[in-house]
Parts: C-alpha cells; sequence; structure tokens
C-alpha cells in the first residue's frame, strides 16, 4: 500500500498518519513529507479482510480524526501502489489493482505516470515514439537501456512490466545532518557571509555523502546580533547530497532572508528529510559539465577523507578565511 498525503502536513500530523497505518500493520515505511508505504501481507490475514477494505479503513480513520483525507493505491508491488496513488484525484480515495489486472491496468497509462520515471526520461522515451507504459513493457529491455543508460534502462523496463521485488522497510522519519558557522566579530560583508555559506554547503554534503544519505531540504537559519533569528526550509527538486544542487537551493534560502545591513553573528544549514541515498532514483543526465561536477566532487571527497576536511575546498571559502 501506497499512501499520499494531499499536501506536506506538520510533523506532528504526519507521524498521527503513520501511527494510524502502524494500528493496522507493524510493518510501515516514511517517506516523508507526503507519503508512506505500509506491507499489507501479515495485516490481511489478521484483520480477516482485503486489501480495499484495509485501505478504506485507513482513510476513515484518518480523516475522522485528523482531517487528512489520504490517497491511497494498493497493488503486488511499490510500483503499481505508487502509480495507483498518483491517479486518485482530490479529496482523496482508495485506489486498489489486483495481481492478475496489473498489465491491463498499467498499459494504457502514459509512460511519464510510471512512478520512478523523471522528467527526462520521459521526454528520452516520448521522443523515440513511447508513449504508454505498454509500449515500455513492449520493446526490449536492451533499447530501454540504450535510451535511459545501463540501470536505469532496466528499471524502467522491469517496473513497465510490473516486476519490482523491492520490500518495504520499517523506519520512521528520517534524522537531519546540521552544519553551523559562528563569526568571530559580526558580519556585515555579503562577501563573507555568501563565503561562510558555501563552506557550510561544502560540509554538509561531505558528511551526507560520508553518510551515504541524501536530503530532500534545506533549512537555513540566520543568527543576528542582539538574539534574533531568522529561518527558512524549501525542498530540493530531487533528493541530493551534491554541493552544486544543495548550493543552488541555499542561496535561494539566502536571497529570500533579503538581508540588508543585518549584523550575523552566525548561520546554520540543515539537510531535512535524509534518505538513505541507495533509495533516490538515477535520472538519465544529458549535462556534461554536471557529470564532470560529480566525478570531481567524488575526487576531493576521496582528498578529504585521507588528508582532512579542510585541505582542500572552493578557493572563495579558502580566500575569506584567511
Amino acid at each position: 500500500m501506497h499512501v499520499r498525503c494531499p499536501d506536506r502536513l506538520p510533523e506532528e500530523t504526519y507521524r498521527q498518519v503513520l501511527e494510524a497505518m502502524a494500528g493496522l500493520s507493524p510493518i510501515v515505511q516514511a517517506l516523508p513529507p507526503t507519503a508512506a508505504l505500509m506491507e499489507l501481507k501479515g495485516a490481511l490475514r489478521y484483520h480477516g479482510a482485503d486489501a480495499r477494505q484495509l485501505g478504506e479503513v485507513l482513510r476513515v480513520r484518518t480523516l475522522t480524526r485528523l482531517g487528512v483525507d489520504l490517497r491511497i493505491g494498493v497493488g503486488p508491488s511499490i510500483t503499481v501502489a505508487a502509480t495507483a496513488s498518483a491517479r486518485i484525484h482530490a479529496p482523496g480515495g482508495v485506489l486498489a489493482i489486483a495481481p492478475d489486472h496489473v498489465a491491463d491496468w498499467l498499459g494504457p497509462l502514459p509512460v511519464d505516470a510510471l512512478h520512478g520515471i523523471g522528467p527526462s526520461q520521459a521526454a528520452a522515451l516520448y521522443d523515440y515514439g513511447v508513449h504508454t507504459i505498454g509500449l515500455l513493457a513492449a520493446i526490449p529491455t536492451e533499447t530501454v537501456q540504450r535510451l535511459l543508460g545501463g540501470r536505469a534502462g532496466r528499471t524502467a523496463a522491469d517496473r513497465a512490466r510490473g516486476i519490482d521485488p523491492r520490500p518495504v522497510t520499517p523506519c520512521t522519519l528520517p534524522a537531519a545532518a546540521t552544519v553551523r558557522h559562528s563569526f568571530p566579530r559580526h558580519a556585515l560583508d555579503g562577501a563573507d557571509v555568501r563565503a561562510a555559506l558555501l563552506d557550510l554547503v561544502v560540509r554538509l554534503g561531505h558528511l551526507l555523502r560520508r553518510r551515504g544519505q541524501a536530503a530532500r531540504g534545506l533549512t537555513l537559519v540566520l543568527r543576528f546580533a542582539g538574539g534574533a533569528s531568522w529561518e527558512k526550509t524549501r525542498r530540493l527538486p530531487e533528493p541530493s547530497a551534491h554541493d552544486g544542487d544543495l548550493s543552488t537551493l541555499a542561496y535561494r534560502l539566502m536571497d529570500a532572508a533579503g538581508l540588508q545591513r543585518g549584523r550575523l553573528a552566525g548561520l546554520a544549514l540543515k539537510g531535512e528529510d535524509l534518505l538513505d541515498a541507495g533509495q533516490v532514483a538515477q535520472q538519465i543526465s544529458l549535462d556534461d559539465t554536471r557529470e564532470a561536477r560529480l566525478v570531481a566532487e567524488a575526487a576531493v571527497d576521496g582528498v578529504r577523507d585521507k588528508f582532512g576536511p579542510r585541505v582542500i575546498g572552493p578557493a572563495t571559502v579558502f580566500r575569506h578565511a584567511s
């Protein structure tokens, strides 16, 4: 079962949705901020109900207790269930796909409706004339691999055919990772502030990559002289632990603060809604420059791991630190 919340919920409400799911099955996987998975096999036997009935029970409970109307997809795999939940329109509902109806149900859907297919992958398939999931399932896997890349192509071809062996892995809300910078004297110079922010980005990215995690969002906290503070959170377009992705969003957060002549005492940058990096979908990339940056980033990580985190980094950071 794949559950989608109508919007990003307050963390406490999201936790209550997870608790409602845990009341039906002990195997619940949080996918914050708006989704979760639940394994139903044991729950069906225990409750003596079918999958659609359990979905309706969960929907009624969250609607009456929390005022949250869920969109619930039920299917024999994570891909089918997640694709089903995305096909439900507001306000909510339950869509259950039986194992023997998967091919017939998936086939006519547009290829970008398949859970896990990103915009760049969908564009590559559309350019080749593959407009539906049924066509994606029908063409040879080797052809899909040529279009999307080896691993991504095989995964897409398998999932179009209803093949997805991933289990639901019980887990609670992911932790966060925070890095901080304190100014020895209250900072007024915008260049010094942006250099400090870039340093935080580099430190956070290295920390996440070393831990094998990726962030779904960033929170920037500014501490001003006198004790006041400012905080804002934004989501990343895709989960990432790469410096380029993190810095783009971090600078947008800083710009949103609208600093003029505020005297800053310190900064904090927090990676939010962390997940295992292995769970991040590997999208096809046509950007050679980005690929080169990722290769360079991996090499720099190796230097840092061997000689220490401060031996190499952006020139801006070292110039303003000196």
